[in-house]
């Protein structure tokens, strides 16, 4: 009997679970140019630094300005803050 209750909740589970969906991280292209075209409205700046951190910045952060992204490095525009957190880049400190 309990089987069968555990095999009626996980498809519940599944059911609906269904309509979840993962972000949409922006890779931009593979220029090598130092302009990097990114998607309108995709400000949040994913920048590598010395340490090999994952860092993200947005806009009105104090060093947003100053940040550069650099695709050959593996950097790239967010969309958003959950996109960036979600590849496993964390917010800047100031």
């Amino acid at each position: 009997m309990s089987l069968a209750l555990l095999g009626t909740a996980s498809l519940g589970y599944v059911a609906t679970d269904a309509g979840h969906s993962l972000p949409n991280v922006h890779y931009p292209g593979t220029s090598t140019t130092s302009v990097v075209v990114r998607r309108v409205g995709c400000d949040i700046k994913g920048n590598i630094n010395d340490r090999g951190e994952h860092i993200y910045h947005v806009p009105g952060q104090e060093y947003y300005s100053a940040t550069r992204i650099n695709s050959a490095r593996g950097e790239r525009w967010f969309c958003s803050e959950w996109e960036a957190w979600w590849a496993g880049w964390r917010k800047a400190k100031v």
